[in-house]
């Protein structure tokens, strides 16, 4: 009998031999707009594993506007963001937290996230997941680093984790509290997973250094990893950048599963240090790959992933992003060929 996508995919995770490899398919109402009918065809052949669970609180009354329309838009936290094009997120260019010493009070964790009424949200997201044989994430998205980048900006916040002091302390303790709150709620439900994330790598080095690193953001991660597990869940994270440098880290808080960008690190490396301790969620990269306009560079690109990190028992999931300047046929001939490793 054929497993189920959730069941698979739990295999995937638990290096417990999945029937096939699991996919997931991101997309930026870039490529929404542009190729809706190559989408519509794309998930119909290949059907994505994961879904994201309703929204369990309440919207902030902070947040208007559409972040990916050109204009402004705030978000829940009340940061606002600009963007100069359509169909990718903007950039906040006025952060609200300023001065030489951020002040912690200043800032307004958007607590509506967090039900009121925790009996009944916790009923619909249980009824939500009871519903489908997806695999299914928290609608929840701790993401520590770039917050507080969101609300302090990034040059003060390269400069304040190298030379913390109190005020930076307490302003990333409020932040990581509120995510901690948020996820206390859904670990009570039926989800699979929470997933967490932070852009930690340029093109070729982690952004700060990583005994920085690992003195202020690892034990957060850690936090959020052993959440999960106590309650049965997966954690599930993503970074952009060259991380290798923590990336036996992110297997020792716990990580399960991390979405990287691949193709900047040295995959031998990588595979070396930590293949078979942590499930690859994918990339291809989007940015030389994807928008290429010759469909076998896509089917290259799977090939040279799964050289270095496909096993029969599991750890690799066929995930990518469709965004700015990506070509659907290259897209497409990425999951065909996914569909063959290991046939």
């Amino acid at each position: 009998m054929s497993l189920t996508p959730r069941e698979n995919m739990r295999r995937c995770l638990e290096f417990g031999t999945p029937e096939r490899i699991p996919r997931d398919l991101w997309t930026l109402p870039w490529a929404e707009k542009r190729y809706p009918e190559e989408l519509a065809a794309l998930r119909v052949d290949y059907p994505g594993d994961i879904v994201i669970a309703p929204v369990a609180g309440k919207s902030s009354p902070l947040k208007k506007g559409d972040p990916y329309m050109i204009g402004e838009a705030t978000d829940d936290w009340g940061c606002v963001f600009t963007n100069i094009q359509e169909g990718v997120h903007g950039e906040v260019k006025f952060p609200l937290l300023t001065g030489d010493n951020p002040d912690p009070k200043t800032i307004r964790p958007p607590v509506e996230n967090i039900p009121v009424d925790v009996r009944e949200a916790r009923d619909r997201v249980n009824r939500f997941c009871g519903g489908t044989e997806q695999f299914v994430f928290a609608q929840s998205l701790p993401r520590p680093w770039e917050r507080y980048q969101f609300l302090r900006g990034t040059e003060n916040s390269l400069a304040d984790v190298m030379t913390p002091d109190e005020g930076m302390t307490a302003c990333l303790e409020v932040i990581h509290r509120h995510y901690l709150r948020e996820l206390e709620f859904w670990v009570t439900t039926d989800v699979d997973a929470v997933f967490f994330m932070d852009d930690w790598g340029s093109q070729n080095q982690l952004l700060i250094p990583p005994p920085v690193w690992r003195e202020w953001f690892k034990p957060l991660y850690r936090d959020y990893c052993d959440l999960a597990h106590a309650h049965g869940k997966f954690g599930f994270m993503h970074s952009d950048g060259h991380i290798t440098a923590v990336i036996r880290d992110l297997v020792e808080v716990g990580v399960d599963a991390l979405n990287a960008q691949l193709f900047v690190m040295d995959m031998a490396d990588v595979a070396e240090q930590v293949k078979g301790k942590i499930t690859f969620w994918g990339e291809i990269d989007r940015q030389h790959v994807l928008t290429s306009s010759d469909p076998q560079k896509g089917r290259e690109a799977v090939r040279k992933v799964a050289e270095h990190f496909y096993d029969p028992r599991g750890g690799v999931i066929a995930q990518l992003e469709f965004g700015p300047g990506g070509v659907p046929a290259t897209v497409m001939a990425v999951y065909d060929e996914w569909g063959k490793v290991g046939v």
